[in-house]
Order: C-alpha cells, then sequence, then structure tokens
C-alpha cells in the first residue's frame, strides 16, 4: 500500500470481541456483528473517511470505493457484513463493551509496526452491544507524559496515544451495535517495545463514576461564559472562542468532589502558546496562583488535551486560559473526569516493533565562519512538531515547540517531508527550510543570517533572570534541569550571558551549581553563572528580589531558604555588603491596579502614559518595596555608603508600569539604572532573552566587568529587535556616555547639547518607529527610524538651563539608561508632582506589605519605611524651593 504520508501509516485496531484473550492468543477470529441499520452505519463511515482523510491517514482506495458502493444495497445483514469484511482484515486488537463492567479485549493479526519519533494511525472498532452513548477511552501506562515522571518510569513512558476525537467524529460513541474510531500512536524509541492498552467506556456525567462533567456546544455554550478578553460563540456543534488580548480566559461552575482530577478537551488553535487552567473550590471560590497548571497549546492542529491537576477540597469551578495572546480557538468539546480510575478497565498487552528514524545532522555557521549552536523549530506536513513535547526531558524542554542543537550534533526523524525555522536570536534573520528524510542520514546546513551584531562595538546581550527550576520546568525524574541545558539555550538565543538564578522550588538541589563564579559549562563568550532569586522565601512578599554576582549564596543563619529576612532592605544588606549588584525583579506586577490619582496632576500625564501619576495598590510581588528601598544606602564591601538598589527590572511585564516607576524615582534624583530581563520560564517559556540588557564593557567579556556595567547604568534595554548604540551627549569638546564617571555631563546654563545615538531596528513590515528624546520622563524631540534592519545615527539638540536626565526610547522595545545633564555644577532639582507620587507609594505600599513582615522585623520596616516617607518629604520640600 503507498503511504500518503510518511509519518502516518494506517494499520487497524478493532475493538470488538465477545471473549477476553491475551495477547498471545493472536490467531483468534473477531466476530461480526449480525446486522445494523444501513443508514447510520453508512453514514459512519463516511465520517470515518473523511477524518482519515483530514489527519493525513486515508483509507486505501480501493477499499474506500468498495465502502461507497454499499449504499446501492438494500440488505442491511450484507451491508453490516461487507464492512467488516472491508476493515476486520486489518484489525489489531478487539474490545466488547458491556453492560457494565470492564469490557472483554483479545488480541488481532494487524501488523504491530511503530516508527521512532514518528506517529502512526490506528481505526478502532467497536462492538456496541448494550448501546453506550458515552466516550470510549483508551489509555497506556506506557503514554503518560515524561515531564514530572518518576525517575525509574522515564525508560517504560516510550509511547504517546491519542485518540481522535474531533470533527468530522462525534465525541461519544453513537449508540450503534458496530463503529469504528481512531487513535494515533507515537513511538520515542526504536526497536522492540511492548505496551499495555487499556480500554474502558465512561459512565453518564453525574452517575458515580469517573465521568464529572461533560460540556457539548449543540446548542450553547453550555456554562461556560467569557471572563476577560474573549467572545465565546457557538456554531456547528462547537464553541468557538476569540481571544482580544494577552489575558483571555472564560470559566465554568462545577459541583465535584476533590481529589485528582483531569480536563479533557479537544481542540484546534490557530496561534501557538502555553494555555493555563485554574480551578477554585466551595471554601475559597476564586482561583488563586497555587490553584493553576499550564498546558503546551499547538497551532493549526486538531489535538486531545488532557491537564491533570488537584483540587484539595470540593471542586466548585474552572477558568481555562486557552490562549496567551490575541487569536481563535476551536474546541469540539470539554469533559471533567476523576483521575481516580474505576475497575472497569480492560488491559490488552501488546507487542510493537519500532522502526529506527532517519538521523538528520545539523550543520551550523555563523557569520564569522564559526560553528555555531542555533534553534530549530521542526514541523511535519501535518503540523506535528519533533520532537514530540510529551516525550521530551532536558536538554529538550517540553513546553517549547523549538530545540537546540550545535555544529555537528543530531535529530532523529522519520523519512518525510519536513518545514525547519531556523534562528539564532533576535539578531538574526530567521530562515525557513525544507527537507526531504529518506532512509539514510542525512544534513541540515543553516548559515547564520544577522542583521546586527552589538557585540563587534562592545555590547554584550543579557538576560538578568533566567531559571533552571520551577514553574514550566517539572521537578521529576529530576528536580529541574543543570547547567549543561541551560547553557545550550543560551547560546542557541546568541544571549552572551545568562544569569541563572536559584528560588523556592528545588533550592537544595539547584544551589550545588553555584560557585561565585561563572559555571564550568560557560564557552566563551557565553556565560553562565548561578546567583538567587528571593522568591518563595524570605522577603518574596513585598518584592521579588535579583540578587547577582554574591559570594555567598545562603543568609547567614542557616543552610537554605527558611530563615531569611521578611524585609527587602534587610536582604539588600547583606548582599551589597558582600558586592552584589541588586534590583526587583517583573517589576510591574503589583503596579497595574490603582487605588486612585496623585491630586493636581491632571493633564500631565506623557505621550503613553509616561510619566503618569495614577497610584499603583502596590499589592504583588515586584517593583513595590522598591520604592522604600531605592531611598536607602547601605555599607559596601569596603564599609562606604552604596545605593541599596542598582537597578529595575524591565522587559517582560507591562511597560508603562515597568518605566513608570524607573521614571519617578528617576525624577527624585535616584540614578538607579533599567536592566532587562526574562524570568525564564515563568513570565514567559518561549525562550530565555525575550527580555535583554545589552551592557558595554571595555576589551574581553567578563562577567564582573558585564555585571558592574548593569549596576553603573552602561546599558540600554531592549527586546532584541531594537537597539540604541553608543548614546552620548555633547558640547564642546566635552562629552558623556552611559554609565562612565557617573554618566556625567557638565554643562553652563543655556548650552545647547548634542545628543547622538546609533539606532537599529528589524520588524515584520519595517515600519516606521518614533525614536524620542526623553527628558525628566517627557519626550521633546523625535525622529523616525525604519524598521527593516538598517543602523542610523540620529541627531537630537536642545538647550538646558537646569540639571536633568536624559535618555533615548523607542516605545516599547527598547530604552537607554540615562545620561545626566548637570548645569552649572547644581544637582538636579526633584520634580515635585515625582515626589508626592512616590510618598503616595510609600504610604500606600505599607498598607499592602506591613502585614508580610515578621514580628520580629516590624521594627526594622517601620524604620526603613519612616526613612523613605522623611526622604520623598525632603523631595518635595527642594522641589518647592
Amino acid at each position: 500500500m503507498k503511504l500518503p504520508s510518511p509519518f502516518f501509516k494506517l494499520i487497524v485496531l478493532a475493538i470488538g470481541l465477545s471473549s477476553p484473550l491475551s495477547a498471545a492468543d493472536g490467531d483468534a477470529k473477531l466476530p461480526f456483528v449480525a446486522e445494523v441499520e444501513s443508514q447510520p452505519l453508512l453514514a459512519s463511515i463516511a465520517r470515518l473517511i473523511e477524518a482519515m482523510e483530514y489527519i493525513g491517514s486515508p483509507l486505501p482506495q480501493s477499499t474506500i470505493d468498495e465502502l461507497n458502493r454499499l449504499s446501492e444495497i438494500e440488505d442491511q445483514e450484507v451491508v453490516t457484513q461487507k464492512v467488516q469484511q472491508l476493515l476486520d482484515p486489518l484489525c489489531l486488537a478487539g474490545v466488547a463493551l458491556q453492560e457494565s463492567g470492564p469490557p472483554t479485549v483479545t488480541a488481532g493479526k494487524a501488523p504491530r509496526e511503530l516508527l521512532e519519533q514518528g506517529w502512526r494511525t490506528f481505526l478502532v472498532k467497536v462492538v456496541n452491544e448494550p448501546g453506550h452513548r458515552t466516550r470510549l477511552l483508551i489509555e497506556s501506562p506506557n503514554a503518560q507524559p515524561l515531564p514530572h515522571a518518576p525517575a525509574d518510569e522515564v525508560s517504560s513512558r516510550w509511547m504517546q496515544l491519542s485518540s481522535f476525537d474531533g470533527q468530522p467524529l462525534k465525541a461519544n460513541l453513537s449508540g450503534l451495535e458496530l463503529e469504528y474510531r481512531i487513535v494515533q500512536i507515537y513511538s520515542r524509541d526504536p526497536g522492540p517495545k511492548q505496551a499495555l492498552l487499556e480500554f474502558t467506556v465512561s459512565n453518564r456525567a453525574g452517575d458515580d463514576g469517573e465521568l464529572i462533567r461533560e460540556w457539548r456546544f449543540d446548542d450553547d455554550t453550555d456554562g461556560w461564559r467569557a471572563m476577560n478578553q474573549v467572545d465565546l460563540a457557538v456554531s456547528d456543534g462547537s464553541l468557538h472562542v476569540t481571544s482580544s488580548g494577552r489575558d483571555p480566559f472564560m470559566g465554568a461552575d462545577v459541583d465535584a468532589r476533590g481529589g485528582p482530577l483531569v480536563l479533557r478537551f479537544w481542540a484546534k488553535s490557530d496561534v501557538d502558546g502555553i494555555g493555563q487552567l485554574f480551578w477554585w473550590t466551595k471554601d475559597i471560590p476564586q482561583p488563586t496562583g497555587n490553584r493553576q497548571t499550564n498546558f503546551v497549546i499547538e497551532p493549526n492542529r486538531e489535538q486531545l488535551y488532557e491537564v491533570p491537576f488537584h483540587s484539595e477540597s470540593q471542586l466548585a469551578g474552572i477558568r481555562l486560559d486557552p490562549l496567551i495572546k490575541p487569536g481563535k480557538i476551536r474546541i469540539d468539546w470539554i469533559d471533567l473526569y476523576s483521575a481516580q480510575r474505576s475497575e472497569n478497565w480492560a488491559k490488552l498487552p501488546i507487542d510493537f516493533k519500532c522502526q529506527a528514524a532517519t538521523p538528520v545532522t545539523f550543520r551550523i555557521i555563523d557569520s564569522d565562519g564559526l560553528p555555531a549552536f542555533a534553534k530549530f523549530e521542526i514541523k511535519d506536513d501535518e503540523g506535528q512538531v519533533y520532537p514530540a513535547q510529551s516525550k521530551r526531558l532536558a536538554p529538550d524542554f517540553f513546553f517549547q515547540r523549538q530545540i537546540y542543537r550545535g555544529d555537528g550534533e543530531t535529530v532523529s526523524l522519520p523519512p518525510g517531508e519536513y518545514t525547519i525555522v531556523c534562528s539564532r536570536g533576535p539578531e538574526t534573520i530567521p530562515e525557513t527550510k525544507t527537507l526531504t528524510v529518506g532512509e539514510s542520514p542525512t544534513e541540515l546546513v543553516y548559515r547564520v543570517d544577522r542583521w546586527i551584531d552589538p557585540s563587534l562595538e562592545g555590547w554584550w546581550s543579557g538576560d538578568h533572570h533566567i531559571h533552571a527550576a520551577g514553574c514550566l520546568h517539572y521537578e521529576s525524574p529530576t528536580l529541574g534541569v543543570k547547567p549543561e541545558d541551560m547553557i545550550r539555550h543560551i547560546m542557541g538565543e546568541d544571549l552572551k550571558v545568562g544569569c541563572c538564578l536559584t528560588w523556592g522550588p528545588c533550592f537544595d538541589f539547584q544551589k550545588r551549581f553555584f560557585t561565585g563564579e561563572v559555571a564550568e559549562q560557560s564557552r566563551s563568550p557565553y556565560t553562565l553563572r548561578y546567583d538567587v532569586e528571593v522568591s518563595g522565601f524570605g522577603s518574596h512578599a513585598s518584592g521579588h528580589l535579583n540578587l547577582l554576582n554574591l559570594q555567598e549564596q545562603i543568609y547567614p543563619g542557616g543552610e537554605s531558604k527558611e530563615h531569611w529576612p521578611t524585609l527587602g532592605l534587610n536582604t539588600l544588606r547583606w548582599a551589597k555588603e558582600q558586592g552584589a549588584v541588586c534590583g526587583p525583579a517583573h517589576s510591574s506586577l503589583g503596579l497595574t491596579r490603582f487605588v486612585g490619582r496623585l491630586p493636581e496632576t491632571d493633564g500631565m500625564d506623557g505621550a503613553n502614559s509616561l510619566p503618569n501619576y495614577s497610584i499603583p495598590i502596590f499589592d504583588g510581588i515586584g517593583a513595590n518595596e522598591f520604592i522604600v528601598d531605592v531611598t536607602h544606602q547601605v555599607p559596601g564591601p569596603d564599609g562606604k555608603l552604596v545605593p541599596a538598589v542598582d537597578f529595575i527590572s524591565t522587559m517582560n511585564t507591562e511597560r508603562v508600569a515597568e518605566w513608570n516607576m524607573w521614571y519617578h524615582t528617576l525624577n527624585c534624583g535616584f540614578r538607579v539604572a533599567a536592566s532587562g530581563e526574562t524570568d525564564f520560564p515563568c513570565m514567559s517559556g518561549d525562550r530565555v532573552g525575550i527580555g535583554r540588557v545589552y551592557a558595554q564593557v571595555d576589551g574581553e567579556l567578563t562577567f564582573s566587568k558585564w555585571v558592574k556595567s548593569i549596576g553603573n547604568g552602561r546599558s540600554y534595554v531592549s527586546d532584541g529587535t531594537c537597539h540604541l548604540l553608543n548614546f552620548q551627549a555633547e558640547v564642546g569638546n566635552e562629552s558623556a556616555r552611559m554609565g562612565i564617571d557617573g554618566s556625567e555631563l557638565k554643562v553652563a546654563s543655556g548650552d545647547q547639547v548634542t545628543f547622538t545615538v546609533q539606532a537599529a531596528a528589524r520588524l515584520d513590515g519595517a515600519p516606521d518607529l518614533p525614536v524620542e528624546l526623553i527628558v525628566n520622563g517627557y519626550p521633546v524631540d523625535s525622529a523616525t527610524l525604519k524598521a527593516d534592519g538598517t543602523e542610523t545615527e540620529i541627531t537630537f539638540e536642545t538647550d538646558f538651563v537646569e540639571s536633568q536626565w536624559v535618555a533615548i526610547r523607542v516605545f516599547p522595545q527598547a530604552h537607554t539608561n540615562p545620561i545626566h545633564i548637570v548645569v552649572d555644577g547644581k544637582p538636579q532639582r526633584p520634580v515635585n508632582a515625582s515626589a508626592r507620587w512616590c510618598l503616595a507609594g510609600v504610604e500606600q505600599c505599607w498598607k499592602s506589605k506591613q502585614n508580610t513582615y515578621a514580628s520580629e522585623e516590624q521594627a526594622d520596616a517601620e524604620a526603613a519605611y519612616e526613612h523613605a516617607r522623611r526622604t520623598y518629604q525632603e523631595l518635595i520640600e527642594q522641589s518647592d524651593q
């Protein structure tokens, strides 16, 4: 038989026999159903033919022709028997459904052939004498996901199994005595393998069984309601969900017992990403951060999603976040099951022979001609991603579509046609290649095409906030991933520096990789260093802290994380004493909802609401206590006072809130820098380096020089699509650059200062971007940059009569750190409205955070906040002079 697709070979799995047999009893003859009504039978066969064609595994044309001719036969008995004569010879196994209890199971004679890294499609024959109208369930312990698997089960979880229950098929059985279904099986490994297939039919919803609730969309949304940034519509038996933003979700009320549960649904999305499931209970009637789980969204592909979760008490409702960006998803049906299995499962051991896939070797040449690492997203013509995400362990991350490979490394692929998107971070131009894989080993050659390389001018990219454990990472079979896995991702994204921060999850395992130096897995210039994020312990409730360049990673008084201070400033005192470079993480969290607006500021908001004077609620884990800590100085390594915080994190949360906090503190005279982060894989699991900082160093790149430049503000932040190189200010023969000599340019009142920057951006469609000259938070001039990848020198001129800070901004893609223009030797006068905004922020932060501080630190906290109040009050008074 000629196969239409190399990835899907039709082998048929029949379900429908009268007596239980073992797999060894393969000579058993499958029983016939004597007679069923022809019209519904042939209608179901027509849907089956359409479904097999849709998934790329059509039945043999000769079989289709004979099945189509059955409509000309009037004798129902002849039609029924002819259907079985055409399909039964291909059957692999059989099960007969019973009125109650487990079905019976036997083995058939079809070839038991699978393909390493490939999918094979099977038919399912259902003999359904009792007329069940619920779902046929097929599972296997060998098909359980690898992420979160116990270490001793990794080798046995070699299979992936998915029943095809989407359109044009119906999710539930029709009730006909004879029916055929579809299941698809994937093999991770080559060679002989044994699987255990398990079969049952679900109970009716509401019965005391595994099925708790089923949602069908023949008439309406069946209880689902739009909750945020979504529109719900029903047509053709499906729920159509349209997302209008980046936080869309919908919900449904449920009344069910607690315990282990699994939500199953059949869907097709037009965008990829990470979906989320939240739930709430009778006693806590709203979703919370610790009652949520994630799942990977596959674009443009019909798929069964299975999302396990555990409700600690009586379940009251679920919230589904099916998309994380604007887009559409079609959901055919949703079922909620208890994961506590009944005894009504029949088991069939079966032996498979798995043909080895073909090795593909990557040849990767960077623009300088040297071998490199790169990112590859591999799909077949059915949209399947390779390797299968549910069967990935590090260094390939199951929550990503791409893999990272170095020159000379390989991936195994079944024979067929593939589309491969190749790239090496945002400074390169992605290239889409097609690859034909046959039976013989082959190569994929990728020559990296860069549109910009800031490192040639001494600007080195970095992400100061990535993780090897927690969030999307698994905690079994290993406690997160290892340095050799993280460096691969750093190199594949051409991220020169990655700060891997140990935090709450897997803390005691991950802390072993801290050395106080760069990790031994670093490969110059690619630098990996382990440090700490105070998150999930200590002072995390008042705002997470990134602690970079630590010499000791454990706060004195213990060996782990339970004894750390609850006041962030106390943590900062310890970190700064050892020379650390510090700042808050994911800054906008807690700053995007508001309790009011600063009086007498109407009409003062700037472009893009920067700055703005809405007072945040300070109820999150971002730059919250930062508004207090930025006013403090603490002893450094030599005992001299240094700022308690060096930077504010940007580029990975809501941009206006991040930059607004930064602008107001700069306007108060605090020379805090901006740095760029991703918080991978928590804020995003797409890739490391989504948020970046480009720090300039003199000579060879070292971590100590790079992190010093972060603290000094000798850097710009970017999402990688826009670059602002060599920002400088000049007057006469004098010039100033960011992060050098205090970033200061001394001028006389009325002097005209010239600002220059080498700007470049590359975005789809090459739009025109405004490049703005920002003075004390407001744009005073702008120029246009075409985002076609061309580097352009942009010049601004403006005069000054008082000291102010100046920066370059391309909203929301990039921002330089400031240069401070010092007029007539006088310090910058505080901006009154910004000082009043910060004072109001301190008061609100105290209301929100006071109870998060331990009783033994309450006095310290009160003193820290009182110092901030006095500082801002003094700044207000200075601004009025």
